[in-house]
């Protein structure tokens, strides 16, 4: 039986008599795991972001619907005239209130809430 462990303990410590090549074919394993699992996230990452549109647009037709897919946010407007030697000339047009789209990315020709709500400055330049 002292036998059996010895021979067992010598084929699984590296310590121990470990043969060679036998850490190559291991850390290979290893490598082919972590590049399968990488390859199964950015696929999945790819059909998450493939899915993500639709989905979107899905729901805002379906908020359209109900009679709650759009709404307005108030933002300051400022109209920007360039001048000569690379001068800008900055005009303020006021608060305007402008159509957006709750949802997370922009529809029907209008920016997503949440974005334009974050970026309450529009500039006009001409």
């Amino acid at each position: 039986m002292l036998e059996t462990m010895a021979a067992m303990r010598a084929t699984l410590h590296p310590a121990h008599g470990e043969r060679p090549g036998d850490g190559m074919a291991k850390r290979y394993i290893h490598e082919q795991l972590v590049l399968k699992v990488l390859a199964r996230s950015l696929a999945g990452l790819v059909v998450l972001a493939l899915l993500a549109y639709p989905l979107d647009w899905a729901v805002w037709r379906l908020r359209v619907a109900a009679g709650g897919g759009m709404g307005k946010v108030a933002v300051d407007h400022f109209v920007v005239a360039e001048l000569k030697a690379n001068k800008e000339e900055y005009y303020s047009d006021g608060t305007v209130t402008v159509d957006c789209s709750r949802s997370l990315f922009p529809e029907a020709g209008s920016g997503a809430c949440w974005w334009v709500a974050r970026h309450r400055e529009v500039f006009d330049r001409y």
